[in-house]
């Protein structure tokens, strides 16, 4: 699965030349000249990066980087703003909101590739992170005084699917004991449902947890994730 990457520029010009460059590069570009509409897709599809005009009609780029820093699934997105203006307080309220990068107009091929080969090691980073492996492992999940014994479907370094002949409701926080190899100590996690999918799964995304359980996960799923991909 290639980076998905969305570009928001109401210049229609400019929004096509970055796409096309970034497709160019490997990458999966989705174009849009509508913030409104670019705040509603990211409230509801995964993007490993995005970049964000910075002089639109509401919501402008920074307003449409605090929505994206806010969102469920797109927090921890890269952040490239598009901008012609060397301001530093905007740059500085830029920063403060979680912007990464900056890619100064008029975009030029070389001035996009050098940005790209800067911010490439954070997007992928993110890609891999999102990228969900095919995996039925024993899973136990514990809330409050109730217990449910489940089966993971799939499984990244950041949350997991999985059936049980029961589910908890979204927003119910749960621990997590999750079986990855026969005859290995179980990981114990933390996590919260995000959504269930009728009455027989739930997928969840794991909170702050011990380092060491995450990074355990992480040591097993990397061969996983980098075999798919």
């Amino acid at each position: 699965m290639r980076s998905q990457i969305l570009v928001v520029d109401d210049d229609v010009a400019s929004c096509e030349l970055i796409s096309e460059l970034l497709r160019s590069a490997g990458f999966e570009a989705s174009p849009l000249t509508s913030s409104a509409e670019a705040a509603g897709r990211l409230s509801k599809e995964k993007f490993h990066a995005v970049f964000l005009d910075m002089r639109m009609p509401p919501p402008d780029g920074l307003e449409l980087a605090q929505h994206v820093r806010d969102s469920r699934i797109n927090a921890s997105t890269v952040i490239v703003m598009i901008t012609g203006e060397q301001d530093n307080t905007l740059m500085k309220r830029a920063f403060e909101i979680g912007v990464q990068f900056f890619l100064f107009k008029p975009v030029e091929r070389n001035k996009l590739l050098k940005l790209i080969r800067v911010a490439e090691h954070s997007i992928e980073r993110e890609r891999r992170r999102f990228t969900r492996v095919a995996l039925q492992r024993p899973v136990s999940l514990q809330a409050n005084d109730k217990q449910l014994e489940g089966a993971t479907v799939d499984i990244s370094f950041d949350g997991m699917l999985v059936q049980s002949y029961l589910v908890f409701p979204a927003g119910t926080r749960v621990q997590v004991t999750l079986d990855l190899q026969n005859g290995s100590t179980p990981l114990q996690l933390e996590a919260r449902v995000l959504r269930t999918l009728g009455e027989d799964r739930m997928a969840l995304q794991f909170k702050s947890s011990n380092a060491t359980e995450r990074s355990r996960l992480q040591e097993f799923l990397l061969p996983l994730i980098l075999s798919a991909t």
